[in-house]
């Protein structure tokens, strides 16, 4: 029997031509979506533009304070971008703008925090994916839909009134959190990511080929090791970017850490300790009157911008080694 096969400039011819005959409702609807794209491209351009202006002029001019013993009434210095990374002093009304207190806060409930979502997170969607039964999977998924959409004003209070009092009688003998802590904030904020983390995981982990399982139970392997040595692999570069978005989100968080972690910059890395994190220092100078092009107001931008920087630094990482990890299947 005699076979045929189209040359791939057929296929192209052909494509061309379905372009050119587009219906005119298919056209307006690609030019929505194309404008769409548009659109969130230049968003992130203006909030670049608008973060970068904003936290030039932190360094590229004087930063004045009223002072009462000075026959001036202002003193005036410069800030370096070296005192800015390094120094670990934050009063921007002395003139003290090292960071360095409010980035190790972030960091330490962030740490935290994916400490309770990346386990509990991954094990989640292990069980969702590869052992819990049809109608189980309708049962749980549901709930974590739910834990997805509490407000996180919510998940602060909760932290505070529930978990601090908790933590408080657990460490009374070796060493008792305050009411305001790092350590209630990142708990809490881990369950707030859980959610998130598990639904990309187990995404990941359903895009996995089911001839790979298959194959593997042919070789003789149970359920356990083809989803250790076989599915989890497979889905490696999902569940990686499930990861670095799950860091984004915790290092982005604002109210649970505004509530519960404390407010005032304290250069420390105890969980038990109170300190501010750079969103919670956002959020408390911006909810009050603040001047333009004062130095809480360019202050703010800067600290704004790094935030900025670092999660667009965790994105990039995230693409990279989604990239570097991803698994083709024919």
């Amino acid at each position: 029997m005699a076979s045929t096969s189209m040359h791939p400039k057929d296929g192209s011819h052909i494509a061309e031509k379905m372009r050119r005959h587009l219906r005119p409702s298919e056209s307006i609807i690609g030019s929505i979506l194309f404008f769409c794209a548009i659109v969130s491209i230049f968003t992130t351009i203006g909030i670049v533009i608008t973060l970068g202006a904003e936290s030039f002029r932190l360094f590229s001019k004087e930063q004045c304070v009223e002072v009462t013993y000075l026959s001036t009434g202002k003193r005036c210095e410069e800030v370096t971008l070296n005192e800015f990374l390094t120094t670990t002093e934050w009063v921007p009304q002395s003139l003290k703008f090292g960071a360095l207190p409010l980035i190790a806060s972030t960091l330490t409930t962030s740490f935290i925090a994916m400490t309770i979502a990346i386990p509990l997170g991954i094990g989640a969607a292990i069980y969702l994916s590869e052992y819990a039964s049809p109608r189980t999977r309708r049962v749980l998924k549901p709930i974590l839909e739910v834990l997805a959409g509490i407000p996180t004003v919510v998940y602060g209070f909760f932290a505070l009134t529930f978990v601090t009092p908790v933590l408080r009688d657990v460490f009374t003998v070796t060493a008792m959190p305050t009411l305001f802590n790092m350590l209630s904030a990142g708990l809490v904020m881990g369950i707030m990511i859980l959610p998130l983390m598990a639904s990309m995981s187990e995404d990941a982990l359903n895009a996995v080929p089911r001839s790979l399982r298959e194959g593997s139970f042919g070789l003789g392997a149970n359920k356990l090791e083809t989803t250790v040595s076989v599915v989890l692999p497979a889905a490696l570069s999902g569940v990686i970017a499930a990861m670095i978005i799950s860091v984004s989100r915790a290092v982005g968080e604002t109210m649970i850490v505004a509530i519960a972690a404390g407010a005032g910059p304290r250069y420390t890395i105890v969980p038990f300790d109170a300190a501010e994190t750079i969103t919670g220092h956002i959020a408390r100078i911006s909810s009050g009157d603040i001047s333009f092009n004062s130095v809480d107001y360019n202050s703010v931008f800067a600290l704004g911008l790094m935030l900025f920087i670092v999660t667009l630094f965790l994105n990039i990482i995230g693409r990279q080694l989604a990239t570097i990890f991803r698994e083709e299947y024919d």
